[in-house]
């Protein structure tokens, strides 16, 4: 999906990585929206933002079940879908996968490359692989 819109959409209730993806999309250029719940990621999903951040450990949502309904609705299926989890949790992360995430990457790598990660998306649109 080929996406001008600098809006990042973050599912995310770790507040060290609010933050932290907040100053570094700051600097990117890009504006971040934290989404609450599944339903408030799901209508701005349809707004078409650059791409959604999900916390795959999100205690607040169903993350594999809001992956599925991201993917399944045509206004929201090109959206780019960045899901981090931790490193050990390799059922989770191929669920993610199987799920239709289009990256799942583990937290510590993208905590680590967050800075570049968001330049890709923000300044292309595309899938940051």
């Amino acid at each position: 999906m080929t996406n001008q819109n600098k809006k990042i959409v973050a599912v995310v209730s770790d507040l060290i990585f609010s933050v932290k993806i907040q100053e570094t999309a700051k600097r990117a250029g890009a504006s971040v929206l934290f989404a609450k719940t599944a339903e408030q990621a799901l209508d701005e999903a349809k707004q078409g933002p650059a791409a959604i951040i999900l916390d795959l450990n999100n205690g607040s949502v169903d993350a594999l079940d809001l992956i599925t309904k991201l993917k399944s609705d045509s206004r929201t299926t090109g959206v780019d879908l960045l899901g981090y989890v931790s490193h050990v949790q390799t059922d989770l992360k191929l669920a993610a996968q199987e799920r239709g995430c289009d990256v799942v990457m583990a937290r510590s790598a993208f905590s680590q490359n967050l800075p570049a990660i968001l330049r890709r998306y923000v300044q292309s649109g595309a899938a940051a692989h």
